[in-house]
């Protein structure tokens, strides 16, 4: 597979002249390789919304360097770099620029210069990736905020990316919001090998992710399979990571004398634990 974003020993701080201030991140490196799925995950402050700005080239590092496309990202190959990356943020309200969800998914495709007849066809296939070709003529004021994230999404697709980037994007929406957004992202994934890029504090959003980046510190604490970084356990909790509700609950079960072959990472995985070891003959 190829790689499509690969970090090389990036260090940044956001005071430079400043020793006394702890670098944002330090020595990161990790890659994300076409098709994959990708969580960083880390409490407040471990620089994961720093790595975001630098791969968006928001800022750059003072040591290492961040490639897109195999691109050592600069000043001079920027917009390049981005077109190929399609982000989308925390809070949807402050993405709308236009007057209705049509008008809004166009306005990138109208800055890249499209033509109005390509442009017209992407926004309604987007719009039709994420189920919102039914409110074209809508106002994003109107619309719930799984629909407005929804349209984001849309906005971000009609580019045409190489990779999608959530940045904390379901954290400010509800359980059906956040459910809404995170079926679109795995079906897009599935059914049209988008890569994505997840920055997240949500265990459910970190568990669809086929390998999981745990920041601590501004420093990649470590990294592997969701099962394999949960399976830390207390560890994780004393540095600020949560646990899967399943796998706490599993814990607590087990601790009860309950049965169960494993640790189920997923409350699916839970019930079919119980089921085969407690109930199944």
């Amino acid at each position: 597979m190829r790689e499509i974003l690969t970090l090389n020993n990036v260090t940044f701080t956001y005071a430079p002249e400043d020793s006394s201030i702890k670098n944002a991140i330090e020595d990161v490196s990790f890659s994300v390789q076409e098709g994959e799925w990708i969580a960083i995950v880390g409490h407040n402050g471990s620089g994961k919304s720093t790595i975001a700005r630098l791969i968006n080239g928001l800022i750059f590092p003072q040591n290492g360097t961040v490639e897109v496309i195999g691109e050592p990202l600069n000043e001079d190959n920027l917009w390049n770099s981005r077109s190929q990356i399609g982000m989308v943020f925390q809070n949807p309200d402050n993405q709308f620029v236009g007057a209705t969800v049509q008008d809004d998914v166009a306005f990138a495709l109208e800055n890249n210069g499209v033509l109005h007849e390509e442009m017209v066809k992407r926004v309604r296939e987007a719009l039709k990736q994420v189920n919102m070709d039914g409110f074209l003529n809508h106002e994003p004021s109107h619309l719930s905020g799984g629909q407005k994230q929804r349209v984001a999404i849309a906005g971000a697709l009609a580019l045409q990316p190489r990779m999608l980037i959530l940045d904390e994007a379901t954290s400010m929406l509800d359980p059906q919001g956040r459910q809404e957004v995170l079926s679109i992202v795995r079906e897009l994934r599935e059914k049209a090998g988008l890569t994505v890029l997840s920055i997240t504090h949500d265990l459910e959003e970190a568990m669809m992710a086929d390998r999981l980046l745990f920041m601590n510190g501004g420093k990649k604490f470590a990294e592997g399979t969701p099962s394999e970084i949960f399976a830390m356990g207390d560890q994780l909790v004393e540095l600020g990571l949560d646990l899967p509700f399943a796998l706490k609950l599993g814990k607590l079960l087990q601790k009860n004398g309950v049965n169960l072959s494993g640790e189920p990472m997923t409350e699916e995985e839970l019930v079919n634990d119980l089921w085969i070891s407690n109930f199944k003959n």
